[in-house]
């Protein structure tokens, strides 16, 4: 079983109070076009008109050779934590047609040969097909196109 996991509520206050991003600066703010800006806390698409962050995220405890960061998405205002539901793929991953998955192991490291290009509908599947790799301890969800980190997946 997977378990789908957004950003910690902890650090997304911070970020929407000012808090610095992954390259040590303000978030920006912006206003959402409706298309593509799907937040990394609540895990919906950022409505049209609505004031957004962006900045620069690291998804990784530590810096490290295999920690990439790149540009995310949030809600300015507060919103709710995803509730995830064990398997239960959250709707802003059915916005597009494809996401890369990605595993990496208890160091954070990628696990060779994990990585690929997954249509959304088969994201549970591949997930748990990754899982069935002992080393895998945790998976990406990140952008086909652009690499962009989306979500996480663990085991249940």
């Amino acid at each position: 079983m997977t378990t789908f996991k957004s950003l910690a509520t902890k650090e997304v206050r911070k970020l929407q109070n000012g808090g610095l991003d992954a390259n040590g600066q303000v978030p920006e703010c912006a206003v959402s076009d409706g298309v593509g800006n799907p937040c990394r806390h609540c895990l919906e698409s950022i409505e049209e008109g609505a004031a957004m962050l962006i900045l620069a995220f690291r998804p990784f405890g530590e810096i490290q050779p295999y920690a990439e960061m790149g540009p995310i998405f949030l809600h300015a205002r507060e919103c709710a934590p995803y509730a995830s539901h064990k398997d239960e793929v959250p709707a802003v991953l059915k916005t597009s047609s494809h996401y890369l998955l990605r595993g990496y192991d208890e160091n954070e490291r990628i696990v060779y040969g994990t990585g690929a290009i997954t249509p959304s509908e088969q994201i549970t599947h591949k997930a748990k097909d990754l899982f069935s790799d002992s080393k895998v301890k945790f998976i990406h969800v990140r952008s086909a196109s652009n690499n962009c980190f989306q979500a996480r997946i663990e085991r249940s």
